[in-house]
């Protein structure tokens, strides 16, 4: 998990007494739980997507509806016990640096240990007062924080964010990076920031490490224009959810066969399952449309929505979503 370079960052810096800063945007400590022998994924009863398993509390959870239920043993698709745990958390993180370094003091913020109340305030305030090393955190520990005597911050996995099904994946990915670096040297000492990725070469993460807004900006809205994307065009994005797999698909190719009708000047993408395609128990399709749109062009929309609702198939839902931030 750490380069040797960050590896000697941090030994440094605890021999020199300054704190560091770990960021990994993945709570848990695997992402996924895995049959070596078949390939089975242990995934969610209620969602199609792989349960995350947490350590501390020998816990599978779900992530989107929270379910939970015990770690497996033994595969239930083949019955074989290679069962190997894949991917990094917090909590993994957070427990190979106390194996590295098992003199430093650590505490980790992330959604599982910010239950409480006032429990982001108690974190910060005893990283920052108790002088503790290492802060291990998700996005939590990116935005607005002040801390002297932090002088290293190291980004451990900066392809998370990278490769998410956005068209602001360059965006986020290079406001994350920017953000969590102003937590080093922020007062008369100097900060270091060394950022873990597979892709170098991605223009988000090198203007990051630049911290040149201007340069990211160009290639970005270069980008965006040459794809079509905001604020070039819009992207209307069709969510349809539903108890029955059937209705799902019935609905979407309907929704899809009626506003073709109107011969909008766009691009109408047939619609298909979601990538994640079941969250607590509904099925999930998604539309694209992507147009600059007017007034006609809603009117068009709600046209086609109230023929819908006025017909019989109000078990399945439909949610239409402009520029939405997550296209899962």
């Amino acid at each position: 998990m750490f380069s040797i370079r960050l590896y000697k960052s941090i030994e440094e810096n605890l021999k020199n007494k300054k704190q560091t800063i770990l960021f990994l945007n993945r709570r848990g400590f695997s992402t996924f739980v895995m049959c070596r022998d078949c390939g089975y994924v242990v995934k969610c009863k209620n969602c199609n997507i792989s349960l995350t398993y947490h350590r501390n509390k020998q816990m599978l959870k779900c992530h989107y509806c929270g379910h939970e239920e015990k770690v497996v043993t033994k595969c239930p698709e083949c019955g074989s016990q290679k069962i190997k745990y894949f991917g990094t958390g917090t909590q993994k993180l957070e427990e190979q640096i106390k194996t590295m370094f098992p003199n430093a003091t650590t505490i980790r913020m992330d959604v599982d240990t910010v239950t409480k109340k006032n429990s982001h305030e108690e974190i910060l305030n005893k990283f920052k007062n108790e002088n503790i090393d290492i802060l291990i955190g998700t996005q939590m520990v990116v935005k607005g924080h002040h801390f002297p005597n932090v002088t290293l911050v190291g980004v451990i996995a900066a392809d998370s964010s990278l490769n998410i099904d956005n068209y602001k994946a360059n965006e986020t990915t290079f406001d994350l990076l920017v953000q969590v670096s102003g937590r080093a040297g922020r007062e008369n000492l100097p900060g270091k920031v060394i950022i873990q990725t597979y892709n170098p070469d991605s223009f988000a993460i090198d203007y990051a490490k630049k911290q040149n807004y201007k340069l990211f900006y160009d290639a970005e809205i270069h980008l965006r224009k040459q794809l079509k994307y905001p604020p070039f065009c819009d992207i209307i994005m069709f969510g349809i959810s539903g108890q029955n797999p059937n209705d799902v698909a019935q609905v979407s190719k309907y929704l899809y066969e009626n506003i073709k009708t109107y011969n909008i000047q766009g691009l109408l993408l047939k619609p298909m399952p979601a990538p994640i395609d079941k969250i607590k128990n509904r099925y999930r399709w998604r539309m694209i449309l992507k147009v600059n749109l007017n007034d006609e062009i809603v009117e068009n929309i709600n046209e086609v929505l109230e023929k819908y609702y006025l017909s019989d198939s109000k078990n399945t839902r439909v949610i239409v979503d402009v520029n939405p931030n997550n296209l899962l």
